[in-house]
């Protein structure tokens, strides 16, 4: 039942600007974690940040497809999900300080973002935690006949949690229109996937519960965005879930702003490897081969990117922190 795919068939229905699109959208999402980094010790940002440096072809490629009445739901990792899916730029940046601005009037953090006008119903720092919420979002789209589709981001350590099994269970069992996307990166924390799992391949996952899937190179945008147009149509017409597997790889630490590679968990040279595939630079080569990008169009980019991050900081760290009367708001149980 599954299957795995090389380079993309279907680039021919993208048109250059479309292509060059997608090329700023990831310089976008990487020159914002890059800001948050080279900030984060200013102590301004007091909350953990769970950077995504190296994995903006998933997130790109997985949420061009989408329409905004689309659900999302992310993990900790979240900034690239969040910003690809169209979430509010200013309002991330307020929520990582912890400002009444931010996207949870700052009581959330950097790893509790959510944008309800751009689809991004939430993110769940619980690993495999939020998986069962975008079952919930496929199911509320199939009683309610919206043609809406509902993604789960996840990671490789996040099969290894049963609620994520339950959750394959649910949606395969009741054809519900989903899309299970898998980032595997490789490591949890610092253990890499095969101390954690058998040697299998993770795609097999999708056999155990009855659906299709596709194994994609992670840090070619086209070709995550080839397997999610196959798996989002699935979905819309009714015929149920897939599982899509990227694989990527991030650049930065687990938690934190660094570079984490002196610690000896990675293999020696294992980094450099990655980043040699850099999506970015990668898709960049692309674009110049083709002659649809060049050096003004880039930096008419990185100059528009820029004001709008320096803004962004801008107005939140003008914004106030929420008034100790109000802690008690939103608070149900």
């Amino acid at each position: 039942m599954t299957q795995t795919t090389m380079r993309p068939t279907l680039t021919s229905v993208l048109t250059p600007h479309a292509r060059i699109d997608l090329f700023r959208q990831m310089l976008r999402i990487r020159r914002i974690e890059e800001e948050i980094a080279r900030r984060y010790a200013e102590q301004q940002m007091r909350c953990p940040v769970h950077l995504s440096v190296g994995q903006e072809a998933a997130a790109v490629g997985a949420c061009c497809v989408l329409r905004a009445t689309d659900q999302i739901v992310s993990t900790h990792r979240c900034h690239g999900h969040y910003l690809a899916k169209g979430g509010s730029l200013n309002a991330m940046i307020a929520e990582l300080h912890g400002r009444v601005t931010g996207c949870c009037s700052g009581r959330g953090g950097s790893m509790h973002l959510f944008d309800a006008a751009a689809g991004v119903l939430a993110s769940v720092p619980i690993v495999g935690g939020n998986v069962p919420l975008a079952v919930g979002a496929a199911l509320a789209a199939k009683q309610r006949r919206t043609n809406d589709v509902a993604v789960a981001f996840f990671g490789d350590g996040a099969l290894e949690e049963g609620v994520v099994h339950e959750s394959a269970n649910l949606a395969a069992t009741h054809g519900l229109p989903m899309v299970f996307f898998l980032e595997n990166n490789r490591y949890s924390v610092y253990t890499p996937l095969d101390q954690r799992q058998p040697a299998r391949p993770i795609v097999a996952f999708a056999d155990a519960h009855g659906m299709p899937a596709r194994s994609v190179d992670g840090n070619d945008v086209l070709s995550v965005r080839e397997a999610m147009i196959h798996a989002v149509a699935r979905a819309r017409r009714g015929d149920g879930p897939s599982l899509v597997v990227a694989e990527t790889y991030r650049f930065l630490e687990h938690c934190g702003p660094a570079d984490d590679d002196a610690l000896g968990y990675r293999p020696a040279g294992e980094l450099a490897r990655w980043q040699a595939r850099c999506p970015i630079t990668s898709f960049e080569a692309y674009l110049r081969e083709l002659g649809e990008l060049e050096d003004a169009i880039i930096e008419a980019f990185k100059t528009t990117i820029a004001a709008e991050i320096k803004l962004a900081f801008a107005d939140a760290l003008a914004a106030p922190v929420p008034a100790p009367e109000t802690a008690q708001e939103g608070v149900y149980a």
